[in-house]
C-alpha cells in the first residue's frame, strides 16, 4: 500500500503497474486493484497493468495480449474499466 501511495501521490498522467497483485492473497489483490482503478478514475489517469491473471485482465477497459514478444490481439472490453467485474 505504501508503494501504491508513493506512485500515486504526484498524480502522474500514466500509472504503470507490473503484476500489482502478484504476491498478494485474493482479497488484498482485489482491494489493490480497486484502489488503483478508483484513483485512476478520480484523477483522470491512464492505468496500464501487466498481469498474468485473467480475472484482473477482465476488469480492464482494454486488453492487449502478448505472447513470445508478439502482440496477438487488442480488444476493447468495456467503455470504462469495470470495477465490479468478477
Amino acid at each position: 500500500r505504501v508503494a501504491i501511495a508513493r506512485a500515486l501521490i504526484a498524480k502522474p498522467r500514466i500509472v504503470f503497474a507490473d503484476e500489482p497483485t502478484g504476491n498478494l492473497d485474493t482479497r488484498t489483490g482485489e482491494d489493490t486493484m480497486r484502489l488503483l482503478m478508483e484513483c485512476a478514475a478520480e484523477f483522470g489517469q491512464t492505468l496500464i497493468v501487466v498481469t498474468h491473471n485473467p480475472e484482473i485482465a477482465q476488469k480492464a477497459q482494454q486488453v492487449i495480449r502478448i505472447e513470445d514478444g508478439q502482440i496477438l490481439r487488442g480488444e476493447l472490453q468495456h467503455e470504462k474499466g469495470n470495477l465490479d467485474t468478477q
